[in-house]
């Protein structure tokens, strides 16, 4: 699919959660969009990124599980400016035990005016619009 002029932005780091819920859904997408992410440096909160690595053998920073400080260490990296684009599976069906986490960091990635995706259609459409930094 041809990239639109307007649409293309240069993104060279991209961060990678999901819920408990979605992380089979992530791990699916990440999958199927393997080729094209194994392009950019990749950061994943806890067992969804240990299961990227894994399961996809796609190259991960680890970082903390979301509600032990993953969440927040991916704010910080976009508040640092050191995080380009956010894909976050977010379950819209269950209760989260650390929503207050959840909404601070879909906060920063507003903010910051962070390329943000949270669902499937999303960030298989803007994924297809980036270019990696060269």
């Amino acid at each position: 699919m041809p990239v639109d002029a307007e649409l293309e932005m240069r993104v060279s780091r991209i961060a990678l959660v999901a819920h408990d819920q979605m992380k089979d859904r992530m791990i699916d997408w990440a999958r199927t969009h393997a080729d094209v992410l194994s392009k950019f440096e990749l950061f994943g909160t806890g067992t969804t990124g240990g299961r990227i690595a894994d399961e996809v053998q796609l190259q991960i920073t680890p970082l903390k599980s979301g509600p032990l400080g993953g969440d927040a260490q991916i704010g910080a990296m976009i508040a640092e400016g050191r995080l380009d684009m956010l894909i976050f599976f977010i379950d819209p069906m269950s209760a989260l035990p650390h929503d207050v986490d959840v909404k601070s960091l879909l906060r920063l990635a507003t903010l910051y005016n962070t390329i943000l995706a949270i669902n499937e259609a999303t960030a298989s459409r803007v994924l297809n619009c980036v270019l990696p930094t060269d």
